[in-house]
């Protein structure tokens, strides 16, 4: 089964076609997806995505757009949380790449997003650029308040920030960016990761993998992502497509499992 579990279908960039590359996506054998929220005022657009048996979705603001709630509370994410479609909180984070929003706000409303995570049960969605100690740190330290779930997404950040994510039991997604050919670094990491928490995405409409690079990127290119993956670890195509199957359920735990209990 592929399973996308990063998709941006709300996005405008889809306007014109959204119903299509839903059907490409499914044509192309991708079974499962995740749609991420990028703020909450956005949830409703986020959650008429998920309105699809297939598709379900997070509730969350990006670093990029803390600015625009930085009063934002946890009882509001959990409160959001309580609908069936949504699996995760998130997508969170830090940014300090391009500092769109203060980072002392980034930090603030990051907190916040990991306090609905323990209360909810639910996985922490993580975004982090160029923040690698600012991150490990708040991460540490929000554990040690009670532990979460988190999946450190699209992950391109370094080493030592993978160790002690992973250290917390962290799961890992994979993008397109492991097909660029200047992505050795990103490769090195990849290796090392916990291979029962690797998961994949496309971060649609972003980040189109090889042999699609520079065009807008959809849910039906995943295949190209999983096949990177398995030739980085060493897995045949059929053990990458179980072992990242088995590692999203794992996770994303209130999906119900195809086939389960029947």
């Amino acid at each position: 089964m592929l399973i996308d579990s990063h998709v941006n279908l709300h996005a405008p960039q889809f306007d014109a076609d959204r119903e299509a590359v839903i059907a490409r996506a499914r044509a192309a054998g991708v079974r499962l997806m995740v749609n991420i929220s990028d703020r909450v005022s956005n949830y409703e657009a986020v959650r008429l995505v998920a309105q699809h048996p297939d598709i379900w979705c997070t509730v969350g603001t990006h670093p990029h757009e803390a600015k625009e709630d930085p009063d934002l509370s946890a009882e509001t994410l959990v409160s959001l949380a309580a609908d069936p479609r949504v699996v995760g909180i998130g997508e969170t984070g830090l940014d300090f790449h391009y500092d769109l929003s203060p980072r002392h706000i980034q930090a603030k409303v990051f907190r916040v997003h990991a306090a609905a995570a323990r209360l909810t049960g639910l996985p922490l969605v993580v975004h982090t650029r160029e923040a690698d100690a600012e991150m490990g740190d708040i991460l540490e330290d929000e554990f040690a308040k009670g532990p979460f779930r988190l999946l450190m997404h699209c992950y391109t950040s370094g080493a030592e920030l993978a160790a002690r994510a992973a250290a917390l039991g962290a799961w890992f997604s994979v993008s397109g960016i492991a097909t660029f050919k200047a992505a050795e670094d990103v490769r090195a990491v990849i290796r090392n990761m916990p291979g029962e928490r690797i998961i994949v995405e496309t971060d649609c409409p972003y980040l189109a993998p090889v042999p699609h690079r520079g065009r807008r990127n959809e849910p039906a290119f995943l295949a190209h992502v999983l096949a990177k993956l398995a030739e980085i670890r060493g897995w045949t195509l059929q053990e990458a497509e179980a072992r990242t199957e088995d590692a999203f359920f794992d996770l994303f735990d209130r999906i119900p499992r195809p086939g389960a209990g029947s």
